[in-house]
């Protein structure tokens, strides 16, 4: 769910399981039309269970524009990223602010 979009950020908020049946959930409230966003920030602290297709999905909207996840990181999702090496691609933020 898009949780905010001011001054240029949009916020989304993840929760539950994502694979390849779902996350084009992720890809459509991510969609910045009509209004592009200054910042993604996706909210991934709510996930149970993220897939190759979901940290895929991450880095094809990390490469369309800014982004940052906002954590702490789920265990497996930071296990999934360390493993592959994604997690150095990302802007983790562990609070709110900045």
């Amino acid at each position: 769910m898009v949780q905010s979009e001011v001054d240029g950020v949009r916020v989304v908020v993840c929760s539950g399981e994502f694979d390849l049946d779902t996350t084009g959930l992720l890809t459509k409230a991510c969609d910045t039309t009509p209004v592009p966003a200054g910042l993604l920030v996706v909210d991934v602290r709510q996930v149970a269970f993220g897939d190759s297709s979901f940290l895929n999905a991450l880095i094809r909207l990390r490469n369309t524009r800014p982004l940052a996840l906002q954590g702490p990181l789920p265990s497996q999702l930071r296990r999934m990223m360390d493993m592959t090496g994604a997690l150095a691609l990302f802007d983790v933020r562990e609070t709110t602010h900045g």
